[in-house]
């Protein structure tokens, strides 16, 4: 993934949510932590699973909550193609992403093509249609994997 470390991640968040006067709660924020910590997009579930502590696991809705704060905030992105969450990669402004996803190891990029993503709204447009949730995933191979199936050695 080509996110920054959930360190520095984790003190952009605590920054934007401070300037745009909301709460990173404690709960939101570890939320956020796996999804920025995993090498891969996470589910709610597999969220859920990794915040339980052995003796107490949080209720699914306080982990969708969580989400949704952060979906809002735009700290997060969900693929709808995986029923995944990935930390976003520039949350400082609103923004259409494309993610390019392998379906070989799991990889993925965002991407911000702001003439794409115009190109897109004008011909959805162009036969009436109002996008509402303007992201594109692309599914395929990482170059990363194309190297290894060229060269099994």
């Amino acid at each position: 993934m080509s996110a920054r470390p959930a360190a520095q991640a984790l003190r952009q968040a605590e920054h934007l949510c401070r300037e745009r006067g909301v709460r990173l709660t404690p709960q939101r924020r570890a939320v956020l932590e796996l999804v920025c910590a995993s090498p891969r997009p996470l589910s709610a579930y597999e969220i859920l699973d990794r915040m339980g502590d052995g003796a107490r696991i949080p209720a699914p809705p306080t982990v969708y909550r969580a989400l949704d704060f952060l979906l809002r905030q735009g700290l997060v992105h969900k693929l709808a193609s995986l029923h995944a969450f990935i930390g976003c990669a520039h949350p400082e402004h609103p923004h259409a992403s494309q993610f390019l996803i392998c379906a070989a190891c799991g990889e993925v990029d965002e991407l911000e093509d702001e003439p794409l993503m115009r190109h897109l709204t004008a011909a959805a447009q162009a036969v009436g249609f109002l996008p509402e949730q303007p992201v594109v995933e692309l599914l395929g191979t990482c170059a990363q994997c194309r190297r290894k199936e060229e060269d099994p050695s």
